[in-house]
C-alpha cells in the first residue's frame, strides 16, 4: 500500500498516541514490530501517520503495550477506522493545511471552548468581519485566496448550526468587542451576530470586562476541542507560521486551568449580553 503524502491532523494524532503507548510500555519500534509480526519500518510508518492500521492490529498493539483503558482504545479504533471526507476536503491544495486540520478537528469535537482577547472567534464572525481581518494580512492575499478563506470560515460555522451542534463556550475580552474591524457598521453587525448566536441553548458567550482588577491571563487565547475521551483533547493556538496543535496531557491540563481562570474572571451570560448591547449602542 502506498504511503500517505499528507496525513490529516486526526491521522497524526492516532500515530502520536500509538507512539506514546509504545514508549510508556518501554518497547522499541523493533520490539513492537516483532510482537505484531511485521517489519520495524511498518511500525515507523504507522507512528508517522504515513500508513494506517487496522482495528485488529491496533487492539493487538494496545494489548502488547499493556493498555487497559478500554475507552481510550475504542476512541483510537474510531480514529483508525474513520473514513469521513468532510466538506473541508474541497479546499485541499487551495488553502494551508492548518485550515483543514482545524475544520476536521472541530467537526469531530465533543465540545469546543474559545478564548480570545483581540478578535471575535472565527465561529462567531460575520462574512464582512472575516473579510476585513483577512484583508489586513501581510503579505496581502490575492483576491481569489481571500475569497476562499472567507468562504471556508463561513462554512466552519456548520458545527454550531447543524442538527446536532457542538456545545460551544466562548470567553471574549471586551477589547475584542470594541476594536472596529471593517468599520462602524460592520462592527455593529458583528455584535448583533454574537447576540443572536448566544441565544442558542448550546452556545455560551461570556465577556471579560475592562474594569477588572488583577487580570493577567491575556496570553491564554486558545481553541480547546474536546475529544471523544479526555486524552484526545486538543488545544489550537495561533503561531507566526500557522496554527499550533497541542495534545500532551501536561499541557492540556495547563490550558484547562487557564480556561477556568479566564472563565472565573468573566461576566455571566446575561450580564455579558448586556455589555455587548451597550458596546453596540456606543459604536
Amino acid at each position: 500500500m502506498a504511503l500517505r503524502r499528507e496525513p490529516t491532523a486526526r491521522q497524526m494524532r492516532l500515530a502520536s498516541e500509538l507512539r506514546r503507548l509504545r514508549e510508556a510500555a518501554g518497547l522499541t519500534a523493533r520490539q513492537a514490530a516483532a510482537l505484531l509480526g511485521v517489519s520495524a519500518p511498518q511500525i515507523t510508518h504507522i507512528e508517522s501517520a504515513l500508513a494506517g492500521v487496522s482495528e485488529k492490529r491496533l487492539r493487538r498493539l494496545a494489548s502488547h503495550y499493556a493498555c487497559t483503558d478500554e475507552q481510550h482504545i475504542d476512541a483510537l479504533v474510531a480514529l483508525a477506522t474513520d473514513r469521513t471526507r468532510g466538506w473541508w476536503e474541497e479546499y485541499r491544495g487551495l488553502l494551508p493545511t492548518s485550515f483543514l486540520d482545524l475544520s476536521e478537528l472541530e467537526f469531530h469535537a465533543s465540545y469546543r471552548w474559545d478564548v480570545d482577547f483581540l478578535h471575535v472567534p472565527g465561529l462567531l464572525q460575520t462574512e464582512e468581519y472575516a473579510r476585513a481581518l483577512f484583508s489586513r494580512r501581510v503579505p496581502e492575499l490575492p483576491p481569489e485566496e481571500l475569497d476562499l478563506r472567507v468562504r471556508h470560515r463561513m462554512q466552519r460555522r456548520v458545527v454550531i448550526e447543524r442538527a446536532e451542534p457542538v456545545p460551544y463556550t466562548v470567553l471574549v475580552h471586551e477589547a475584542a468587542l470594541r476594536i472596529r474591524v471593517g468599520g462602524r457598521e460592520a462592527s455593529r453587525a458583528q455584535l448583533v451576530r454574537i447576540l443572536e448566536v448566544s441565544e442558542a441553548t448550546h452556545v455560551t458567550v461570556r465577556v471579560v470586562p475592562f474594569d477588572l482588577d488583577g487580570f493577567a491571563d491575556i496570553t491564554a487565547a486558545m481553541v480547546y476541542a474536546g475529544g471523544s475521551v479526555p486524552k484526545l483533547d486538543t488545544v489550537v493556538r495561533d503561531g507566526p507560521h500557522g496554527a499550533l496543535l497541542i495534545d500532551s496531557e501536561a499541557q492540556l491540563a495547563v490550558f484547562r486551568t487557564l480556561f477556568r481562570r479566564v472563565e472565573g474572571a468573566s461576566l455571566d451570560p446575561a450580564r455579558s449580553r448586556d455589555l455587548i448591547r451597550r458596546v453596540a449602542q456606543e459604536l
